[in-house]
């Protein structure tokens, strides 16, 4: 009997390959297409690839990967946010309206506000999805022309400014090694600063419970209300993210500068792993994606194809995305049922 007890303590708990590859296997792979893609990017061109190329990519990547964190959260929550686009046009108006006199100070704080500014009107969308119980897809629409409209009113055409030093921050600086910009790290430092204590906190464990199943999450104690008004606070954070992001990369405002986010950020997120059905995923994936999905047009252009061509296959390419999740949600109903 204690021989019996010692074997099967000294077995130990066992990894568990199968489990490890259901729950990253897709995330891993996004991983991987974007390593073989930027491989593919560094044997297609003649000329010699540098820190420059990766900072390059770094800047355009950087406000879809905003854009994919806040879309991220909101479809883990079992919601959609359609408004991030036009979110992010105006938070990029906003700043490059009044920054442009500014300090790198002033700017800094005032950044700051328009970010707080962000979590505010996803609250405001939160906050309307809740108490008119209309669905998520149909106020986050309306949301969309609200904010579009807001863009419009503050400037009609391209034009404002930022303080010289805020823009070279993104655009010019590095960290430790020429190979690794500023932009990356921004991206890394900011998005685990704010998902990773929310993640392992009950705010976290509740945005996925209602994601899953709200009535069960409901049931068992969670308040529903209160979690989806916070998943779509985050998600306009990010939203505020991804529109200083545009500002501080092109240097000014452009009402429209964010109307192709809102597409992109969906697509970022089901190449990313996370579920339209809601409850799973994280944010590690849907980066990734938005690099992947950059990249590629990136490619396309540095391979000689005309950019509206390159943005048609781009186009396609997310389309393909989303058809693929599609059908495995599809899937996943008849499983289930």
């Amino acid at each position: 009997m204690s021989d019996r007890a010692v074997t099967v303590d000294a077995s130990g708990p066992r990894f568990d390959v199968r489990r490890l590859a259901r729950r990253h296997g897709w995330t891993v792979g996004v991983y991987v297409l974007l390593f073989a893609i930027v491989l593919y990017w560094r044997s297609s061109t003649a000329v010699p690839w540098g820190p420059f190329d990766v900072q390059s990519v770094a800047i355009d990547a950087l406000p879809l990967a905003f854009a994919a964190c806040g879309q991220a959260i909101a479809i883990i929550s079992g919601g959609i946010d359609l408004s991030i686009g036009s979110l992010m046009s105006l938070i990029n108006v906003v700043a490059a309206r009044w920054m442009v006199t500014m300090s790198l100070r002033e700017a800094i704080l005032f950044m700051l506000l328009v970010v707080l500014g962000g979590a505010l009107a996803g609250v405001l969308t939160g906050t309307l999805i809740v108490v008119t119980r209309v669905a998520d897809i149909i106020v986050t629409l309306s949301m969309l022309f609200v904010w579009a409209g807001a863009a419009l009113a503050v400037m009609t055409i391209p034009g404002g400014g930022i303080p010289a030093r805020l823009g070279t921050l993104v655009t010019v600086d590095t960290v430790v090694t020429t190979w690794l910009p500023a932009a990356l790290v921004i991206l890394i430092v900011v998005a685990a600063v704010i998902w990773i204590p929310i993640r392992r906190s009950r705010l976290g464990l509740a945005l996925y419970a209602i994601g899953s199943n709200r009535n069960a999450a409901y049931l068992a104690g969670v308040n529903v209300a209160r979690t989806r008004i916070a998943a779509y606070a985050l998600s306009g954070t990010f939203a505020a993210l991804g529109g200083l992001a545009l500002t501080m990369a092109s240097g000014l405002g452009d009402p429209h500068a964010g109307d192709i986010y809102t597409l992109n950020s969906v697509a970022a997120v089901v190449l990313g792993g996370v579920s339209l059905l809601g409850g799973v995923g994280g944010l590690v994936g849907p980066i990734a994606a938005a690099f992947v999905l950059t990249l590629v047009k990136t490619v396309l252009i540095i391979r000689g194809v005309d950019q509206n061509w390159a943005q048609v296959i781009q186009g396609t390419l997310i389309v393909v995305v989303m058809m693929i999740g599609g059908l495995a949600l599809r899937q996943k109903g008849k499983s289930g049922t």
